[in-house]
């Protein structure tokens, strides 16, 4: 055999090889390219994280994609990475979290989300805009939460997950032990653009507020004294809901304009007072129980087991918190706080910062015998 020709043969393979190289980059370029979304919205800048390798259960493409929208602000971020951890760990649905964040906590949130022990989740950091809250909150001293713009990010969802037709929003502070699919299948009435737990259920029993009594129904989020909230004629006795986690029909919560109809009160209330002057719950209850008055649906309740956060002392039996679907901390007494109840079974879910930046705040060890 010539030297010419054993130089063709070489030539032949090197690109043979280099084809059969760049075939299989632009095969796994291409996969990645269809796992990502890229959204765009109102809401400020959208970057996007997605992990698509080393899923913990191999999930089905064809599967409906289950979208989970949660706040996360930098000083409660680790019950928002708990929360996530709990809720991946128990399902095998196509979960996808969006978590609602500012600026200056999104590069906390994606490393500490880049942990070994989080590579699995699937997940978008989307960026809120608080200017979208200008003239619509009053800046009250008594009310911390009014400070806060993520507290109000629930009522934006069709913006946060504007190709999404259904969601699921809950707090940073609940640990969920059921599989997700479960409360994102909360049968919608027809004309009903959420499902909320109301706080007259069996599940979690009616709780005395300091100072503002017994805070499950109307009269204790609304000024009745009011006549713009009088003219709505809305009994006072009607059983409030709790909106720290609910299941959303978007196209329909689109089709009323929700938003609009959100803002409108949150704009009236800065104007005139209309919240009692003895809320001690979210401020952004009293928005939602006047548009959501009779016109909503309900979640089951064990899908919101509250009032762990209300006092220090357990309100309810081991067998009880290891029955619930979801737990929620709702209230003054966090699980990452120093005093807290239940913190074990909260801690089974969390994961350290890695930056060192979040650190739990424990007075003693807490044992709840929950096995």
């Amino acid at each position: 055999m010539s030297f010419r020709k054993v130089n063709i043969i070489i030539l032949v393979l090197a690109v043979a090889l280099f084809l059969l190289v760049l075939h299989h980059n632009f095969l796994g370029l291409s996969s990645l390219l269809r796992n990502e979304v890229t959204d765009s919205g109102i809401v400020g800048p959208q970057p996007i994280d997605f992990v698509p390798n080393a899923l913990r259960y191999a999930v089905d493409g064809r599967q409906e994609e289950i979208p989970v929208v949660i706040a996360a602000t930098e000083d409660r971020l680790g019950g928002a990475i708990a929360a996530i951890n709990s809720i991946q760990h128990n399902t095998r649905s196509n979960v996808i979290f969006y978590i609602v964040t500012l600026n200056n906590t999104a590069d906390h949130l994606r490393s500490w989300l880049n942990s070994d022990s989080l590579k699995s989740i699937r997940y978008k950091i989307v960026n809120f805009d608080p200017k979208l809250l200008e003239g619509k909150v009053k800046e009250d001293p008594d009310q911390g939460e009014s400070m806060k713009p993520l507290t109000f990010a629930r009522f934006y969802l069709p913006i946060l997950v504007p190709s999404a037709k259904k969601a699921i929003y809950m707090d940073d502070d609940v640990i969920v032990q059921g599989d997700i699919l479960a409360l994102y299948n909360t049968p919608l009435k027809p004309g009903h653009a959420a499902a909320f737990s109301e706080d007259c259920d069996s599940a979690s029993t009616k709780v005395v507020i300091r100072g503002a009594g017994n805070q499950y129904n109307y009269i204790g989020y609304l000024d009745y004294k009011k006549e713009r909230i009088r003219k709505l004629s809305m009994k006072a006795s009607t059983c409030s809901f709790n909106p720290g986690v609910f299941v959303a029909n978007l196209t329909e919560w689109k089709r009323q304009n929700i938003t609009n109809q959100l803002e409108k009160w949150m704009k009236l209330n800065v104007e005139e007072g209309l919240y009692s002057r003895t809320l001690a719950g979210s401020i952004t209850t009293p928005p939602l129980l006047i548009v959501f008055y009779q016109q909503h649906s309900t979640i089951d309740p064990m899908w919101n087991v509250r009032h762990l956060g209300s006092s220090a002392g357990k309100r309810y039996s081991p067998q009880f918190v290891k029955a619930a679907k979801l737990l929620h901390w709702n209230g003054h007494f966090k699980p990452w706080g120093r005093t807290a109840s239940y913190t074990d079974v909260w801690e089974k879910w969390y994961i350290p910062d890695p930056t060192g930046k979040f650190n739990l705040i424990r007075r003693y060890t807490e044992i709840s015998n929950i096995k």
